[in-house]
């Protein structure tokens, strides 16, 4: 069951034809939300200091702490170089004139020219598109998580991991076939230990002995069973299977004291081919995984289309999720299943 390492030649198995994308949250993933603010040209730069300094007094602006107070103007036709926000439009008092005086009616911020409405970012960026679109808008300050930056542009794993990855879905693209061809749902799924680069387990569909039997659970039972644990039997499945531990390291019971084994799947990778659905991602959850990587989306997955199970912040446990492994090979196993479906309704 150890990974082959060889780089087939070929579409199918070119490394190439296919890019990893980080699942992002919600959070993460939106659009920027803009609200309106009053800002004023600073008529001579050199009050800029007190300026801002009144204005933080008199409007803190608290609530956009990630928005800078003042902005160089682009424009060199301007007559003044620079533009400070004074106070959230939501936040003006009701006025039918709108000047200096009548929005900063106790303060002395001589020294700014007549007020205008821009638009700010309502929330801090947490990805860098979302900080190049905020920036577009008014300046703001961005503590940029760069693992997230190169993983947007497809470019997390490099060319030896993208290799191991294509091996170990491609395992998972092959037991989803074995599975179809035996009337399952053509799907795959494969578990591995990315530090010794081992594979645990490897499932597909097994849903003709129960309904509850998707890959993952299948996979999540077969790790089980290599800890000493697991609940049903796969062994007429030819394609299901896992990998025993050594015999001086099978622990007596799975949560015994001094175990060497991890508790069922933690820190392991998934590669399924399809998206995971609701019972599968809490199961996921649940057994602690490392990371899970997808090939192709599901209408009720859990991982992206229709919600985001590893980034729900109210979870004990969350981890990363990646889609587009393999593709192409994975979506081609849908139609398989499309297939199917297809022709037992022409024999009803």
């Amino acid at each position: 069951m150890e990974p082959q390492t060889k780089r087939w030649k070929g579409s199918e198995c070119d490394t190439d034809s296919w890019v990893a994308y980080p699942v992002l949250s919600d959070e993460q993933s939106q659009d920027v939300e803009l609200i309106e603010a009053f800002a004023a040209p600073i008529v001579n730069k050199r009050e800029t200091s007190r300026l801002v300094r009144e204005l933080n007094s008199l409007c803190p602006l608290s609530d956009l702490q990630h928005v800078k107070r003042v902005r160089a103007v682009k424009e060199k036709s301007s007559p003044h170089p620079l533009e400070v926000l004074l106070c959230l439009v939501s936040d003006a008092p009701d006025m039918k004139v709108v000047n200096i005086k009548s929005l900063l009616p106790s303060g002395k911020c001589e020294g700014l020219g007549e007020p205008f409405v821009v638009k700010v970012p309502a929330r801090p960026p947490l990805t860098r598109p979302q900080f190049e679109l905020s920036s577009k808008h008014w300046p703001t300050s961005f503590h940029e998580d760069k693992q997230v930056t190169v993983a947007l542009r497809g470019e997390l794993f490099g060319p030896a991991q993208k290799t191991l990855m294509h091996t170990y879905m491609m395992s998972a693209v092959t037991t989803a076939r074995a599975g179809h061809r035996m009337g399952m749902e053509a799907v795959g799924a494969v578990v591995v230990d990315p530090v010794k680069e081992k594979v645990i387990a490897v499932g597909h569909d097994c849903r003709g002995d129960h309904p509850l039997h998707h890959a993952v659970m299948v996979c999540i039972d077969l790790v089980a069973r290599s800890q000493g644990g697991g609940c049903y039997s796969f062994d007429r499945y030819a394609a299901c299977s896992f990998t025993p531990p050594a015999p001086e390291t099978t622990p007596s019971s799975p949560d015994s004291e001094g175990s060497s084994q991890p508790y069922i799947c933690t820190g392991y990778d998934f590669y399924v081919t399809r998206e995971p659905c609701v019972m599968c991602a809490m199961a996921l959850v649940h057994s602690r995984v490392g990371r899970v990587f997808y090939g192709t989306a599901s209408a009720d997955g859990a991982f992206g289309t229709r919600y985001k199970i590893h980034s729900q912040r109210d979870l004990n446990h969350r981890f990363d999720v990646y889609k587009g492994v393999l593709r192409k090979q994975c979506e081609d196993l849908n139609i398989l299943d499309q297939i199917k479906v297809d022709s037992l309704q022409e024999s009803i």
